[in-house]
């Protein structure tokens, strides 16, 4: 057998890995938001320019409806979509978050692991922009990162000593 992989097993290879790192970023940022027990607080940002992280829920999952629903046949930002509504408002508790944060990422993962190796140089359109579906994907694997990244960090900062490390703490190897 050789060690070589042919186009479609690095298709499958890179899909498999894309997934799994995906369901990384949602489970750490939900245990991030399991550590913050105040409704309120999960409203709450340092300063008008910031976002809370209901906000950024809200906004991942309005990205994710609108660039993953109907991913290969119509452009990625959808018409009834309304992303400046997304960075306004407050949600009311976390049940409520988790169902608009599980309600993009259902979207989203089914999505994502529907499509095929042969599907990797498709190309779909965001904002009337062409990407191939390799480009697409890693567009968002950036972009959810980074709000994974800040819903984790706003969640810390609402914690403060209380907060209980996602990782390896701190002068812990292991």
């Amino acid at each position: 057998m050789s060690d070589v992989m042919n186009e479609n097993q690095i298709g499958a290879e890179y899909l498999r890995i894309v997934n799994v790192k995906f369901a990384e970023l949602k489970k750490s940022a939900e245990k991030a938001i399991a550590q913050v027990s105040d409704d309120f607080k999960l409203n709450w940002a340092p300063n008008e320019e910031s976002n809370s992280i209901a906000v950024i829920v809200k906004h991942i999952s309005g990205n994710m409806i609108s660039r993953w629903t109907d991913f290969l046949t119509s452009d990625g930002e959808k018409p009834g979509r309304d992303r400046d509504e997304e960075f306004e408002g407050m949600i009311e508790s976390k049940e409520e978050l988790l169902s608009v944060w599980n309600r993009g990422w259902d979207v989203f993962l089914q999505t994502l692991s529907e499509l095929k190796s042969e599907d990797m140089l498709r190309t779909v359109y965001i904002r009337q922009q062409p990407h191939s579906v390799l480009e697409a994907i890693e567009r968002q694997m950036s972009h959810y990162s980074s709000h994974v990244g800040q819903i984790i960090y706003a969640a810390k900062m609402i914690q403060g000593d209380d907060w209980q490390t996602l990782t390896i703490p701190r002068r812990k190897n292991a």
